[in-house]
């Protein structure tokens, strides 16, 4: 059976970067969801993937013809402290797929068995890890982040041993790339130049085709991953969103939001709002998204320093000329993302940059001396007039002390008139960029809930119809706009590992 039309490019680059590895079968898969809006993108034939015969491919339990699969090898900074060799513990590649508007893609399996880089690990996926990233990956697809995909989720009919037993499950992962600033770490820390340089070639081949005749590929690649991540990270931002565990091995040389585990969306504002039970020391809290961001990058840019000139202190110098650029391409990618939000432009505010973001910046401070929630301010700002009305009501009550906010509307409204938009164009505006549906950490866990307790799918089903319209406010579904409850408040989050 040959459903997926597979290459396997990245085993040309030779046994150093990867071990061949079988999916382990297991003992009675069932489909959960399979994605068929994905698979149309992709090119793929629904009606072949949609039968038992696509669920024991998503299982592992049969290798489609064309696949060789294997587990890549990466190193990385974990919480700051570097393991030289990690790899995909509880991933397996299939291989690679030229989709139908010319793109390469990836195709993984996550939770299919034992790999030579589990280490202690059984390789396997509990349920509720499947069932937060199908979920948070396609509704960030959704918002407009570059991301991951989820093409299918199953379950095993196994359990899976951690603090408890818990039914398995096994996602299939789509992406442009697996390949992370790990990888180049792991090659760097051997000092295996020629390797580096076979797997940059690649990156460049795969990802970055345009700088294939640059005059200096490498500089020109390390500046295409900065500017990438990036923007990725203003975006994460704009979302409230909080990836959990930003280590070197979890960054996607493709900038794409990559392996979610502990991830979270916030619901009441927090500058240093942190929910993953491994980040003990606020590692990688929201604000601190940004400068981790760089950390990791710096990392890329030693990793690349061989490659980059003959004398090291000339490659030392375009490697800082290019991560000088972060602060700025971030900002900028912030700064327009977040006027966006606000109803703002930037050519209304050329004469004055600092300003809106002053402006910004004092929202998110009443925000979070108020415990407002994030996504409800930006979505009930965006329902505003430009003159008070009974609208207002609704966003004041986000905030413990109206007053303050009030103070803070008089300057926003001040500003936005500027703009020379009605208040139906501005609205319009708004309403394309601030959701009015995020995936809810309360909502995702009584989703998990329901299927590992109950067996039940349906409140997984139910929720990620919602996620896959965002920014249109559906017919009886305002419970899935508000936060959680008191006793509904998830405080933390788990890798699944």
């Amino acid at each position: 059976m040959n459903p997926i039309p597979f290459t396997n490019r990245y085993l040309a680059l030779g046994e150093a970067f990867y071990k061949k590895t079988l999916p382990t079968p297991v003992a009675a898969p069932a489909l959960i969801a399979f994605n068929a809006a994905l698979a149309n993108e992709m090119g793929l034939s629904t009606d072949e993937l949609g039968t038992q015969d696509g669920v024991n491919i998503f299982a592992g339990n049969v290798v489609p013809g064309g696949a060789e699969p294997l587990a890549m090898a990466y190193a990385g900074h974990q919480f700051g402290n570097f393991v030289p060799q990690l790899g995909d513990g509880r991933a397996i590649l299939l291989g690679d797929m030229t989709a139908a508007d010319g793109v390469c893609l990836d195709v993984q399996l996550k939770g299919s068995g034992r790999t030579f880089y589990s280490r202690n690990g059984d390789g396997r996926a509990a349920l509720g890890p499947v069932l937060r990233e199908y979920l948070v990956s396609e509704a960030m697809a959704r918002l407009g982040v570059p991301t991951t995909r989820a093409l299918a989720a199953v379950t095993t009919g196994e359990q899976v041993a951690r603090e408890q037993l818990l039914p398995g499950g096994i996602i299939t992962r789509v992406a442009t790339s697996f390949i992370r600033v790990g990888s180049f770490e792991y090659f760097s820390a051997s000092n295996d130049v020629e390797s580096i340089r076979e797997l940059a070639n690649y990156v460049i081949e795969r990802n970055y085709p345009q700088l294939r005749d640059s005059e200096q590929p490498y500089v020109a690649l390390l500046q295409a991953v900065v500017d990438g991540q990036a923007a990725l990270i203003a975006s994460w931002m704009q979302l409230g969103f909080i990836h959990g565990v930003m280590n070197t091995d979890n960054m996607s040389i493709a900038a794409e939001t990559i392996d979610y585990g502990p991830c979270a969306f916030m619901d009441a504002y927090d500058h240093d709002r942190v929910y993953s039970a491994i980040d003990r020391n606020g590692r990688y809290a929201y604000s601190n998204q940004p400068a981790i961001g760089l950390w990791n990058l710096t990392r890329l840019a030693e990793t690349l320093l061989p490659l980059l000139a003959e004398s090291s202190d000339a490659a030392v110098e375009l490697a800082q000329s290019v991560l000088k650029t972060y602060a700025d391409t971030y900002h900028q990618a912030w700064l327009t993302g977040m006027r966006a939000k606000c109803g703002l432009s930037n050519a209304a505010a050329a004469s004055k940059p600092d300003s809106d973001k002053a402006l910004i910046e004092s929202l998110f401070n009443v925000m979070a001396a108020n415990n407002a929630d994030f996504t409800l301010v930006f979505f009930h700002l965006s329902q505003l007039n430009l003159q008070a009305s009974e609208k207002d009501d609704d966003i004041r009550r986000l905030f413990v002390d109206p007053a303050q906010f009030d103070d803070w509307l008089v300057k926003w409204r001040e500003r936005a008139s500027e703009e020379m938009l009605t208040d139906k164009q501005r609205q319009a505006s708004m309403q394309s960029v601030n959701p009015v549906y995020i995936p809810r950490n309360h909502q995702i866990e009584a989703a998990i809930r329901a299927a590992e307790d109950q067996g039940d799918f349906s409140v997984f089903h139910a929720l990620h119809e919602v996620l896959q319209h965002p920014f249109t406010r559906q017919q009886g579904k305002d419970r899935y706009m508000q936060p959680p409850e008191p006793d509904e408040v998830v405080r933390q989050t788990f890798c699944g590992t």
